[in-house]
């Protein structure tokens, strides 16, 4: 059987208050104490079980973490980096997953009966209702890569995606494309239109500059390859801003199979900048954006209200840049696939 408390107190020669005093961070116990304890926790191969505790710290340190596109290798580095980050504090994730989700309300529900201390909702495409909802129950929330508002409900953490559609469409004027596309994915999810607002903004600004659009069903390879097959159809253009890393995979798979080449024929433009978008065989120019950097703000804030579930929400934006690699042409000559 597993050793328990009173095992530990009796080899100890303390009283089991005293080793549950020695095995709670920032409670007063003497350091003698506290080694004899260890010691005896060693010999009998003691743990303490952080559930129990958190009956009388009424704390589980168990954080929801939030999100919906299971599809997209880029949230493979996005849990990486939340799991290792929450579990360095000492706090213990619980992943939920919302694919295909439209009621915040489920997952509200599931988040009380494990008493979670906080919610982080990592998506790009959840509407910014899903965060409120746990806001609502009471419970510390931030939407990490949420949608940027000057005014948030809840801690906001990411980029400004209006931004980010401006930058592309703004390297691929400099770089001379005078027909362009969008390629983005779902269009009702709010990262697609804010990409397709700031890119349209900047080609309206330029007049010689001819545009066309379109939108994937989702932000995978699948969708990705099955729309650019489809426009490669019809008109193609000369390069496309695909509003997602693996959207962008995803074309360029289809543009090499209807054999034209890339940056050749086609060119290409992505945003995230994950792991394979450098990879030798894809070399995707891209947006970077700061992940590393949204994933410790997120972390930060939901630990800041832990303790102060009062404190106002606020947003905080990371600026993003250009990756460039080798999917654009850098000179006038687009290539023999003009629009």
């Amino acid at each position: 059987m597993a050793a328990t408390l009173k095992d530990v107190a009796e080899l100890a020669g303390v009283s089991t208050s005293a080793v549950s005093r020695a095995f709670t961070p920032g409670a007063s116990v003497s350091a003698k104490m506290r080694a004899r304890v260890d010691d005896a926790a060693r010999q009998l191969g003691y743990s303490p079980n952080v559930l129990a505790r958190s009956l009388t710290t009424r704390r589980t340190k168990m954080i929801g973490l939030v999100s919906n596109n299971f599809h997209n290798p880029i949230f493979l580095e996005v849990f990486d980096l939340f799991t290792r980050g929450l579990q360095e504090r000492d706090l213990r994730p619980l992943l939920v997953n919302l694919t295909d989700e439209t009621d915040p309300e489920k997952s509200v529900q599931m988040m009380k009966q494990y008493s979670v201390d906080g919610v982080i909702v990592a998506s790009s495409t959840l509407s910014p209702e899903f965060a409120e909802a746990f806001r609502d129950a009471g419970m510390p929330v931030v939407h990490s890569f949420g949608r940027f508002s000057n005014a948030p409900k809840v801690h906001l953490v990411g980029i400004d995606n209006v931004a980010c559609g401006r930058m592309a469409a703004e390297e691929l004027i400099r770089r001379g494309y005078t027909n362009v596309g969008f390629l983005g994915g779902p269009k009702l999810a709010t990262s697609t239109q804010d990409r397709f607002a700031g890119f349209m903004e900047t080609i309206k600004a330029n007049p010689s500059v001819k545009s066309s659009h379109s939108y994937a069903n989702a932000y995978s390879f699948d969708a990705g390859f099955n729309e650019m097959r489809r426009l490669l159809r019809g008109k193609v253009q000369q390069a496309y801003f695909c509003g997602d890393d693996v959207l962008s995979i995803g074309a360029m798979a289809a543009v090499q199979q209807a054999g034209l080449k890339v940056p050749q024929d086609v060119g290409l433009i992505g945003l995230n900048d994950m792991e394979m978008a450098g990879w030798q065989n894809i070399n995707l120019t891209t947006i970077r954006q700061p992940i590393r950097q949204i994933i410790h703000a997120s972390i930060e804030l939901v630990l800041a209200m832990m303790d102060d579930p009062d404190r106002a929400p606020e947003y905080r934006l990371f600026l993003c840049d250009i990756v460039d690699r080798g999917t654009l042409l850098t000179g006038p000559d687009r290539g023999a696939k003009s629009g």
